[in-house]
């Protein structure tokens, strides 16, 4: 796995820059980095290959969408791979924690209303090799995970 003093600094502000915003064309954001559109394109791909960055996408607010209900649901399971593997594919489950602590994973689900989040905890409940299951509904996002921006220069 690498480690953050792998990259100089002009990918480390590359990197904030695109976690800010990667809506701007190469040329536009090279230029606020004060470097050649061709340097920012190489670097870019660089880090796309090392898997640093593993793609581009809208942030979306779900909540504007209709999705009103949103849960964390902490998953105790005898077989854990198994059980978060077919708990992914859920359509309602936005990400799947493999945690440490008193439960095995953490499911994260957003659904449309009431009957759907239900429906969906009683899904994950059925998955073979659940045991149980502790959900906690989410009243408000404070800071979405989507918001971090890594503090990369700074920390050597």
């Amino acid at each position: 796995m690498a480690n953050i003093k792998d990259y100089d600094d002009l990918d480390k502000k590359i990197v904030e820059l695109l976690c800010t915003s990667s809506q701007g064309s190469f040329r536009q954001i090279a230029k606020q980095l004060n470097i050649h559109p061709t340097t920012l394109i190489q670097r870019v791909k660089a880090l796309e290959s090392k898997g640093v960055i593993n793609g581009y996408r809208a942030k979306i607010n779900y909540l504007n969408l209709g999705f009103e209900y949103m849960g964390m649901v902490h998953i105790y399971a005898e077989d854990v791979l198994n059980v978060q593997g077919r708990i992914k594919d859920i359509p309602q489950v936005m990400a799947v924690y493999d945690v440490t602590g008193d439960s095995d994973c953490i499911a994260m689900i957003s659904c449309l209303d009431r009957e759907e989040f239900s429906e969906t905890v009683k899904r994950i409940n059925a998955v073979e090799g659940v045991k149980k299951t502790n959900t906690s509904v989410i009243l408000n996002v404070i800071k979405d995970p989507s918001d971090f921006i890594p503090m990369l220069n700074g920390r050597d």
